[in-house]
């Protein structure tokens, strides 16, 4: 199984909400979800978050939200792989059995479908 996990936190000191902020007519995070779901590549597509309306802004656009990320994983001095790492753990308690993990940020509005094919094929290549 491959799954996308979109690291979503609520927080943001400099521009608060800035995942859901809106940009060119749609919420940032549409544009990670679109792309992953365009790729085809995904069985899932995961945001991880610690907040209702993100993670509401996240089904509304195809994305699941099957846990809540918590608050110790989602402060300014949480990493990236730490929020990753999690998320693979609460899919694999809910009995996935994942081959592949990509990380797509959620404020990426220029991100393209090549990118997502070209990271995958690096992943399984090397």
């Amino acid at each position: 199984m491959k799954i996308a996990i979109i690291p979503a936190r609520g927080g943001s000191r400099r521009i608060p909400h800035k995942n859901i902020k809106m940009f060119s007519g749609k919420p940032m995070l549409a544009y990670a979800i679109n792309v992953a779901k365009k790729s085809t590549i995904f069985d899932h597509i995961i945001v991880s978050t610690d907040d209702a309306e993100i993670a509401s802004i996240a089904r509304q656009w195809g994305a699941s939200t099957p846990f809540v990320r918590p608050a110790n994983l989602a402060d300014d001095h949480a990493s990236t792989v730490s929020a990753v790492a999690h998320a693979v753990a609460e899919c694999l308690t809910l009995g996935w059995d994942i081959d592949f993990v990509c990380c797509v940020y959620p404020s990426v509005p220029l991100i393209q479908l090549d990118d997502i094919s070209l990271a995958l094929n690096l992943l399984k290549n090397h």
